[in-house]
């Protein structure tokens, strides 16, 4: 299959580091914090050096090095209420929240941020949180039939008056919601992110959600991805727009980019990148196909928790910006990057590789196709 270059410039989203314990587990040095003031300032740069978008992360208790956490949409919220322009993904989880409740939380924000709000729906990978909540844990593949139901509810009760919905997990009669968030024809809803490499995760992506999010995946995994999510998506008439994560490292030498890399993985915390190995290759384990999330993850891509390192967006300034722009030549229209120290390399990203990504954009052809 082809796909075609995005023909809007490429978006960037960053991982807000709500938890402590950085974005890679390694006893490295990370100038980071999870704390509010360092939060409010690294937004501040983030939508002066070219993001459109922030991603709150959700953990419900302590956990494989996120001893401490914020809670991730009020956090979302006061990001947006500190920021102009920058809109936020406040990432929840289907099972801890009620998609009627959530809703109105989204609607509020909505206005209160003139249109800034958005959602990362996330199907769950940790069965302890469940446990210790005392919600059942589900099999990989229900958990994402509950998913789609609790993204159906929300574009619903978003959108529609007197709503109905019978499924297996959610029922709504007669449900209107008002205000509802800030609706326009480009926008019909706040907009919905959801992830997840497994098979059930693209096809849902291609039958509900806005953008679907790769957990961080080389060339040939994109256009693997790409292939299936379009492939659903033009089954049910739609269009989705693809996310890519990746663990950004910009140096003045590729060497030294490198020689960070394996500073980040020769510090690892053996006991903590275990234990999230073991918890989400039991999440995984019963996908019908196999192929859940993290399936095929080594312990060095496992330091970086969201497979960031598979990107490989590590080198010069030159470099990284060239092969972010040939991931957008395979469909990619946003890169969702997270940083060693985060706020002070938001700023390098700005100075250093954005005018350069912007640069080579201008040359792409408007209307050329990438072979898969």
């Amino acid at each position: 299959m082809s796909v075609g270059i995005p023909s809007d410039p490429l978006q960037f989203a960053y991982w807000v580091p709500n938890v402590s314990g950085g974005l890679v587990t390694s006893g490295i040095e990370q100038r980071t914090d999870w704390n509010w003031d360092y939060n409010r300032e690294t937004a501040i740069a983030a939508e002066n050096n070219g993001f459109e978008y922030a991603l709150s992360q959700v953990r419900y208790m302590a956990s494989y090095s996120a001893e401490y956490q914020h809670e991730s949409t009020s956090l979302s919220l006061a990001i947006m209420m500190a920021t102009e322009r920058l809109k936020v993904m406040a990432a929840v989880h289907p099972g801890m929240w009620h998609p009627g409740v959530f809703a109105n939380f989204g609607a509020t924000a909505d206005h209160l941020t003139n249109g800034r709000f958005a959602t990362n729906v996330v199907s769950g990978w940790f069965k302890g949180e469940f446990t210790s909540f005392g919600e059942p844990w589900l099999e990989h593949d229900e958990r994402y039939r509950r998913t789609e139901e609790f993204i159906r509810c929300l574009k619903g009760i978003w959108e529609e008056d007197h709503f109905e919905f019978r499924g297996d997990f959610y029922r709504f009669h007669d449900y209107s919601l008002k205000p509802k968030p800030l609706n326009t024809p480009e926008r019909p809803h706040p907009t919905i992110f959801q992830g997840g490499n497994s098979t059930a995760a693209q096809k849902m992506a291609g039958r509900v959600s806005d953008y679907y999010f790769s957990n961080g995946k080389d060339f040939d995994g994109v256009t693997e991805q790409l292939e299936v999510i379009n492939a659903t998506a033009a089954e049910h008439d739609r269009t989705v727009k693809f996310g890519l994560n990746g663990f950004m490292i910009v140096r003045d030498t590729e060497k030294e980019a490198r020689d960070t890399l394996r500073e980040i993985v020769e510090k690892a915390n053996v006991e903590q990148v275990e234990g999230f190995r073991q918890a989400v290759q039991q999440a995984g384990a019963s996908a019908s196909d196999k192929k859940g999330m993290w399936a095929d993850s080594s312990f060095e891509d496992l330091v970086q928790y969201n497979d960031g390192f598979k990107s490989q967006l590590i080198g010069t300034a030159e470099q990284v910006a060239e092969r972010l722009v040939e991931y957008k030549k395979l469909g990619v229209d946003l890169s969702l990057l997270c940083f060693l120290h985060v706020k002070e390399e938001i700023e390098q990203f700005g100075e250093k590789v954005l005018p350069l990504v912007r640069e080579m954009e201008s040359a792409l052809p408007e209307r050329q196709l990438a072979q898969a």
